[in-house]
């Protein structure tokens, strides 16, 4: 059996000796994420290792798990995500729904790799980063997405504002109201209590089927535009960047620590990941569907108006749904503005306290109440009320941020990435759980158009003049070099090692194999190659940070 983690002395003082960890179990940091896996929809003893036999008691088992995947994915159409979907249906009418086919693989391949971080270590996307990488890109990871779920955080309760001024509501009375619902939803001191919430407002998402109904959308063209790639107008610099905010508001930072501490909390082992993953797949088919639905209304609702390609904001769509649909249109859109900024909000701060929680060596389960988790929710807390607080100043530059989330979303979601894939190939970290080849392969054909995506947004922000359109085709032409040489590189790699024999591989009981404490973990070793491309990486990360953090004072200006 592997030793119990060191706890922190605030552990020791209030918290008896836990028994000892059962098989399957990983070397959890806070001992309240080991027991019973109690989900909104059923549960699961932490003993039960028995294997499921028939339709129905596997469908009660994955109703017990599911709750990460589908929130992560249906967090993540948040404020930014519907404004966003709503400029493309505005602007570009249908033509931009092949994005969304796109994104489904990349979203994932990305979090089906936090899962099984999340239920093999037992440790959080940062603690991982930290110790497996040292301390900078521990801290880096840990500060770049406080700064960039903080900023996330304010765009949400500007949905919020802009969402409730639709109905009347003061925003002076609209987000102080929401920042309490928020801390009081996630206080409850049950994982369970809070997952059935953040149901409630997963249920409400679908509030865009009525919607959609409401525009009258012709499903032939829907259907051909989303299987048949065309811009409405041509490829311009503006519709290059939309495609490229498409991208980021769908696939961001904070969904990687967040799915990875959500598994954690909810106390899923590496004998049910094959049911966190259908929980995944799920919630990637309902995002997509949403956001497709959200474009297809704005489309139809106003083709043919004054307002088609007038995009302003959200709580502009609201109102000229109820010119164009009706009242009952626009009511609904309002409902869904909202609905997505408070689970947007409360999933993003979630993600943050959660990595916080997980560096400091705190207690950070939603399993524990606040007098026992006193940083955890102080920091779930502050977050909210600052975030609400900004949104509140009179004049504050709210455009300003909101752009500035989107241009530091691009830049550090490779890196993200990049971690991420390393993390999935570490061996003494996943074990028999590590990426295949295939999958390697895959995540590096991603990594590389998010790269790509990233240096085209980070250049459009601080050369507003510059030929976007140009620029990706370069880049493409580039990327696609890049990618080939690094390919016959691979395989002439692979090709020239020797295979190990089949009677030196141990047998390995992939359901019950957990990572060992990290104390016990030595550091991996890079390659010299690995090193040049990791400095590489942080030149680009501080360069783009600095050009980055200058724009945006200009723009103050």
């Amino acid at each position: 059996m592997s030793e119990r983690p060191e706890t922190t002395e605030e552990t020791t003082l209030s918290t008896p000796p836990a028994p000892p960890r059962p098989d399957g179990v990983p070397p959890v940091l806070d001992e309240a994420h080991i027991g019973d896996i109690r989900g909104a929809l059923g549960t699961i003893k932490l003993h039960d290792t028995g294997a499921r036999h028939g339709v129905r008691a596997k469908l009660l088992a994955l109703l017990a798990i599911m709750g990460p995947g589908l929130i992560v994915m249906v967090g993540d159409n948040d404020a930014g995500g519907v404004s966003t979907y709503s400029q493309a249906g505005q602007n570009y009418g249908t033509t931009l729904l092949w994005t969304l086919v796109l994104l489904i693989p990349v979203l994932i391949v990305n979090q089906e790799m936090v899962i099984r971080l999340g239920a093999v270590t037992g440790v959080g996307h940062a603690r991982l980063i930290n110790e497996r990488f040292g301390r900078f890109w521990g801290w880096f990871s840990v500060g770049d997405l406080f700064i960039l779920n903080f900023l996330t955080i304010v765009t949400e309760f500007i949905g919020v504002s802009l969402a409730l001024e639709y109905f009347g509501v003061s925003k002076y009375i609209a987000v102080p109201v929401a920042a309490l619902t928020l801390v009081a939803i996630t206080s409850t001191g049950s994982f369970r209590s809070w997952e059935r919430f953040m149901y409630v407002f997963v249920i409400a998402n679908f509030l865009v089927i009525p919607l959609l109904i409401l525009a009258h959308p012709d499903l032939g063209t829907v259907a051909h535009d989303t299987f048949s790639p065309s811009i409405k107008g041509g490829v311009s610099s503006t519709a290059v960047l939309l495609i490229i905010a498409i991208v980021g508001t769908t696939v961001a930072p904070w969904q990687l620590f967040f799915q990875q501490s959500n598994i954690i909390d909810k106390r899923i082992t590496p004998r049910w990941i094959n049911y966190e993953r259908a929980d995944t797949v799920i919630g990637a088919f309902v995002v997509v569907l949403g956001a497709g639905a959200l474009i297809s209304v704005t489309a139809f609702a106003f083709g043919g108006t004054i307002y088609a390609g007038h995009f302003n904001d959200a709580g502009t769509v609201a109102t000229e749904l109820r010119r164009t649909l009706g009242s009952t249109a626009g009511t609904f859109f309002a409902i869904i503005l909202l609905n997505a900024s408070l689970i947007g909000a409360a999933a993003v701060t979630l993600s943050t306290s959660y990595a916080f929680g997980d560096v400091f060596g705190q207690r950070h389960s939603l399993n524990r109440g606040i007098r026992d988790a006193k940083v955890f929710y102080a920091s779930f807390t502050l977050m909210v009320a600052f975030a609400a607080g900004i949104v509140l100043i009179p004049g504050a530059p709210l455009g300003l941020i909101t752009t500035s989330v989107q241009a530091l979303a691009g830049v550090l979601l490779p890196s993200a990435t990049v971690f991420l894939l390393l993390l999935c190939n570490d061996r003494e970290v996943l074990g028999p759980w590590s990426n295949p080849p295939w999958l390697n392969a895959i995540a590096s054909v991603i990594i590389a158009v998010l790269v790509e995506l990233s240096l085209i947004l980070m250049a459009s922000t601080m050369f507003p003049n510059i030929d976007v359109t140009h620029l990706f085709e370069y880049l493409s032409i580039g990327t696609a070099a890049a990618l080939l040489i690094a390919g016959a590189y691979t395989l002439r790699r692979r090709a020239s090692q020797p295979a190990m024999a089949s009677e030196e591989e141990p047998v390995v009981e992939r359901s019950t194999w957990t990572m060992p404490p990290l104390a016990l973990l030595e550091r991996p070793v890079w390659s010299p190659g690995r090193k040049a491309g990791m400095l590489m990486l942080r030149g680009y990360l501080l360069v783009a940070m600095v050009l980055l953090v200058v724009k945006t004072v200009q723009l103050a200006h």
